[in-house]
């Protein structure tokens, strides 16, 4: 094996290892002294008093069932926090942002232009060598929401009012929260 075979061979392991480290966004606010332009976490913005907007974006490793579960349970957090009851959901939506990464499953072989032969004296025209490259796709969810707070019980029959106790305590056990300085 020549040195850049084994060059090529360590970062391809250091690189598993990095990957195999990776976890979904746990649950916590978001860093917003962070200079990277997306910032996994929660965010709030309150826009008058009893109202608020909320936000939860999580990594490419956060399905989207989790990040709408982490806005949701802020939501009762938030509701529970500014001493309300229930909130009611007036705007929610689900964003997703994919991205495609191809690898050459070969790197440093060769993979330049080639003549093929498929048997039977049959020759094609030109064609690429080793052009399997493997693509992996990658989406990151942001899930948005704007709620306000009420107090009382909850009315019955509205599917956008959500009681923030019953919330709080029938998602807590989904909630993953971070490790050490885990972001």
């Amino acid at each position: 094996m020549n040195k850049n075979h084994l060059l090529t061979a360590a970062a391809l392991a250091g690189l598993t290892l990095l990957s195999a480290c990776a976890t979904a966004t746990p649950y916590a606010p978001a860093d917003l002294t962070s200079s990277r332009s997306y910032r996994p976490g929660f965010t709030e913005s309150k826009l008058e008093e009893g109202r608020f907007r909320l936000t939860f974006a999580g990594n490419d490793l956060t399905p989207r069932d989790t990040v709408e579960t982490y806005l949701l349970y802020r939501a009762a957090e938030l509701t529970l926090q500014e001493g309300y009851d229930w909130f009611e959901v007036v705007n929610r939506d689900t964003d997703s942002r994919s991205r495609t990464v191809y690898t050459d499953p070969f790197p440093g072989a060769y993979s330049g232009l080639s003549w093929r032969y498929y048997g039977r004296s049959r020759w094609t025209g030109w064609g690429m060598g080793y052009n399997s490259w493997d693509a992996q796709e990658y989406t990151r969810y942001e899930a948005r929401a704007e709620i306000v707070l009420h107090k009382g019980p909850k009315p019955d029959g509205d599917p956008n009012a959500y009681d923030a106790r019953s919330i709080q305590s029938n998602l807590e056990s989904r909630i993953v929260r971070p490790v050490d300085g885990q972001r």
